[in-house]
């Protein structure tokens, strides 16, 4: 039986969504540690990237639960875990107050990280377009009149946001310089997020086709949603094969320690049965997400 909330402090727990705050945060780690192997971290850098990630990460939960609940894939059909505004205990008013405080709050925090790592205009201005555009992102997944992940781009934008730019990104205002090496990182990273929004687009298959949301699992039905979940776990870590092979050391394969844990999430996923044996898998792959970067910190840095 779905759990029901019954004040407003669950509720806003409810719609912040902590679980998912480990996951927003890994790629930020990733290139933080490998800015820490290049000698050029700061811990500035590393602060404010982190405030900065978790004010988008939110604002992206809060508006998650007012578009769905809008666009009605939040209806009591849904299996995955209550939401603030389809229990009525937080009217569509309050939570669209709340996403602009956390917009707001995001966009402070990020002019913040910029503004300390930058000296460039170019660059300054480049950066402000990208953190505009992952605003726009966190908003516009589920809400608006066209939410892109309604129609299927919402693997692409977590590839993109979580793993590219997330990684790489963090690791350019570090020591404002690219290597070609952290795209590698970077896409392990896409790979892994993007499992886990897939694992949470496989639960709600059934509620999503019923309310329109044409997610991946939804167009490609459940059987080729789990070798598709295969491929991002299995891909990940081919990713990080290349990263060890370009930097030539094997330190970084500390990593695969957590091969084995992200393996047993897969057969999960494959043999559950319906959504509620499915949901317990959708966290167990954020956490195996933030393991493996822990693992990639210790084999990179302490070996």
């Amino acid at each position: 039986m779905k759990k029901t909330i019954a004040t407003k402090k669950e509720a806003w727990l409810h719609a912040v969504r902590l679980r998912t705050l480990p996951l927003a945060l890994a790629s930020i780690f990733a290139g933080s540690i490998v800015a820490a192997y290049q000698g050029i971290f700061r811990w500035e850098i590393f602060i404010l990237a982190s405030l900065t990630t978790i004010f988008l990460q939110v604002l992206s939960n809060l508006s998650n639960d007012y578009g769905d609940s809008v666009h009605g894939a939040d209806s009591k059909d849904r299996s995955g875990p209550v939401r603030a505004v389809q229990s009525g205990v937080i009217s569509l008013t309050e939570m669209k107050k709340a996403m602009y405080l956390f917009g707001m709050l995001s966009f402070i925090s990020g002019i913040s990280l910029v503004y300390i790592a930058l000296n460039d205009w170019l660059l300054f201005t480049i950066f402000l377009v990208l953190g505009l555009l992952a605003i726009w992102a966190a908003i516009s997944y589920t809400s608006g009149s066209n939410p892109y992940g309604y129609v299927g781009l919402g693997d692409i934008s977590v590839f993109i946001f979580f793993g590219i730019l997330g990684v790489v990104g963090t690791y350019f205002l570090h020591g404002l310089q690219f290597d070609w090496d952290v795209l590698l990182i970077g896409s392990s990273l896409g790979c892994f997020s993007t499992a886990v929004l897939n694992i949470n687009n496989i639960r709600d298959i059934e509620s999503d086709e019923k309310a329109g949301k044409r997610s991946i699992p939804v167009r490609i039905g459940r059987k080729a949603a789990v070798r598709y979940n295969w491929s991002l776990i299995l891909g990940g870590n081919l990713f990080l094969i290349g990263y060890a092979v370009l930097i030539q050391s094997p330190k970084p394969l500390f990593a695969f320690i957590a091969l084995p844990l992200m393996i047993l999430i897969g057969l999960g996923v494959q043999k559950a049965k319906d959504a509620h044996s499915t949901d317990p898998f959708l966290k167990k792959m954020a956490l195996s997400t933030l393991l493996w970067v822990i693992l990639f910190g210790f084999g990179l840095l302490l070996f």
